[in-house]
């Protein structure tokens, strides 16, 4: 579904991608884990489209993104979601009202239609009875689920997360990424997480890939990364490396 060819990027005189390949397979899950500020979250903006890389390729089922413009461009973009670090919500609107604005802006669906779909989205992720509340009134977690049921809503086809978990005691976030991994499996997303919980992730993800000094140094399944001799991963998985 996704493949990444030799991608730079730079931010002035900081090269922070280095020539990342990665391949993310239909329907998967990949967690995309490494060390604080080492470019795991620019590199889920670049294949995600927010950002421009300097040069390499980015493939989304067989097209290459650069290549696309105008209306091609925005189908593809339709079939992302992204669920951001912090969920990006709007404080002055409620619960049921950041869930619909997806909806509201991009469709012509009917109130009732679009009521039907907010209060499914907002089922499943646990949130039914909490429709007029604002996001101040909410605790982390729940803020994380309305943040995914807004980007379910449109029905994507693949879903990136930035650090879904950021911020959220380890029961909190395991019930998160439960979730995230039960919707993932129910819809056949195409998934890719970014994330620095060790081992929390390997729990509810296909695979794992680590980025270091702007590269992707190792793939595996959790089990292979786990067992990994590479003494750099081994670091970052004792908390040596950070």
């Amino acid at each position: 579904m996704i493949e990444v060819s030799n991608l730079y990027k730079s931010f002035g005189n900081q090269t922070v991608l280095k020539g990342v390949d990665l391949k993310i397979e239909a329907g998967e899950t990949l967690a995309l884990i490494g060390g604080s500020g080492k470019g795991k979250s620019v590199l889920l903006k670049n294949i995600s489209g927010l950002i421009k890389p300097d040069s390499g390729k980015i493939v989304i089922d067989q097209q290459d993104v650069s290549q696309l413009k105008g209306k091609k461009l925005g189908n593809l973009k339709d079939r992302i979601g992204i669920v951001f670090q912090f969920g990006a919500l709007f404080d002055s609107l409620t619960v049921y009202e950041n869930v619909s604005f997806p909806l509201k802006e991009k469709t012509k669906l009917s109130d009732k239609e679009i009521r039907q779909k907010v209060l499914k989205e907002l089922t499943d992720v646990g949130l039914e009875n909490d429709l007029e509340k604002y996001p101040a009134q909410i605790s982390g977690g729940m803020r994380k689920r309305v943040a995914l049921a807004r980007c379910l809503i449109l029905n994507p086809e693949i879903i990136f997360f930035d650090e879904p978990t950021t911020g959220l005691d380890p029961v909190i976030a395991a019930t998160i990424y439960k979730i995230i991994r039960s919707l993932q499996k129910r819809r056949k997303l195409t998934a890719l997480i970014v994330s620095h919980e060790i081992p929390g992730i390997f729990k509810v993800v296909d695979r794992v890939a680590m980025l270091h000094d702007g590269k992707i140094i190792v793939t595996g399944t959790p089990e292979e990364i786990q067992a990994t001799k590479n003494p750099i991963v081994r670091q970052f998985l004792t908390g040596e490396l950070e």
